[in-house]
């Protein structure tokens, strides 16, 4: 079974968050971005966090929450239902998201698990569109999970394609500007059809995967006064609920 996702991505980001601190001080964030103050916050949770106490985060501001379903064709997250329910039980909008491991199967067949397992989207305003997370390789020391850039692309489209087809939303696609120039070559196949939830700890987004010309989420810290990692949604509340609405 795969490794549980915090760990996974923990280990990811270990270097850019290392390379963020040093940036702004050799201190991990601990307050929102002031280019980013006054947007909706948000966070992301996977089984590291357990069962969240939702009613908390909300009171500290939280306003929507991704939380991890699924990864690869195998793992699926066992605080989900706690965790996807309880936070749409307290009134944040939530939504739900994949780990990709392109080297274990195709995107369609990880679509598919994903779906089946927590992925699902409806337009009632309250469910954010279903979430691709793609970034480095935390299992093996192959570079880009051993795909070419091609491959990876096809990879990408065949995961959104069966979202698409299942769900009638593209999914959100979540990643780091370096990794997404890397290994897809900076594609831009995605960015007029895709929204960015973009992987970054610093005071500032910085430049973007190529393609897009603004973020739509911004994780911007791995710790903070909520759960998981800390998210602001780039736009309003009202936006935001558009936004799910579809």
């Amino acid at each position: 079974m795969a490794r549980d996702q915090q760990s996974s991505r923990r280990r990811t980001r270990l270097i850019t968050a290392s390379v963020a601190a040093v940036a702004i001080g050799g201190t991990a964030l601990a307050e929102i971005p002031v280019s980013a103050a006054g947007k909706p916050r948000g966070h992301d949770v996977s089984s590291h966090q357990k069962h969240v106490n939702w009613q908390k985060a909300k009171s500290k501001g939280a306003r929507f929450v991704y939380v991890k379903a699924t990864e690869s064709h195998t793992y699926r997250n066992p605080y989900f239902t706690q965790q996807y329910n309880g936070s749409r039980n307290a009134g944040l909008i939530r939504g739900a998201y994949h780990f990709a491991v392109p080297s274990s199967s195709s995107g369609r067949t990880q679509a598919r698990y994903f779906l089946t397992h927590g992925g699902r989207w409806s337009g009632d305003g309250w469910t954010l569109p279903p979430a691709l997370d793609i970034e480095h390789n935390p299992y093996s020391s192959r570079r880009c999970y051993g795909l070419s850039k091609g491959r990876m692309v096809h990879w990408i489209k065949s995961f959104s394609n069966e979202v698409k087809r299942q769900t009638g939303r593209r999914p959100v696609i979540y990643t780091t500007s370096k990794w997404w120039n890397d290994c897809t070559g900076g594609s831009r196949a995605f960015a007029s059809s895709h929204a960015l939830w973009l992987a970054r700890w610093s005071a500032s987004a910085g430049s973007l995967p190529r393609g897009w010309a603004y973020w739509t989420f911004w994780q911007y810290d791995n710790g903070g006064g909520l759960p998981g990692d800390q998210n602001l949604f780039n736009g309003s509340t009202a936006q935001l609920k558009r936004f799910a609405r579809g």
